[in-house]
């Protein structure tokens, strides 16, 4: 999973008052770091009005729609820190995962993360790092 983070596309001090800004913003640093095309995130947009993203640990990953595989121009990871959380329904998300996937490398990306999360310890580690090689290491599952 790591091989898709570039530490460009590492925001470990970002704000954010709602969940659609989170989204918007990982979306903006997807089109920054070249992955995608801005209608990628109108896509992540939708997306989360159908599913929500969140996926327990404090952890969100938003992605686009089926539909938006078109604006992916290459498959890549932005992880972004929210240290004073965001509002996720109800839930208080404290790092995304922002996903972009043109075929099903993302089934991949989503099992990876997984593991990590399922790792209490790990997930807490993410939640609370603040450097990027920190949240490479943690993303290719290498102990502290």
């Amino acid at each position: 999973m790591a091989e898709l983070l570039a530490r460009d596309a590492i925001r470990l001090h970002e704000r954010a008052g709602s969940r659609e800004e989170a989204i918007s913003r990982c979306g903006a640093v997807l089109v920054e770091v070249g992955a995608v095309a801005p209608a990628y995130v109108d896509a992540m947009l939708a997306r989360e009005q159908s599913v929500s993203t969140y996926i327990g640990e404090g952890v969100a990953i938003p992605h686009g729609t089926l539909n938006s595989k078109e604006s992916v121009q290459r498959d890549a990871l932005a992880v972004l820190r929210f240290p004073d959380g965001v509002d996720w329904d109800g839930f208080d998300v404290r790092v995304c995962v922002a996903i972009a996937a043109a075929g099903d490398g993302h089934v991949d990306i989503l099992a990876q993360l997984a593991s990590v999360l399922m790792d209490p310890a790990q997930a807490q580690r993410l939640r609370e790092s603040t450097s990027a090689d920190d949240v490479i290491t943690i993303l290719e599952g290498k102990p502290s």
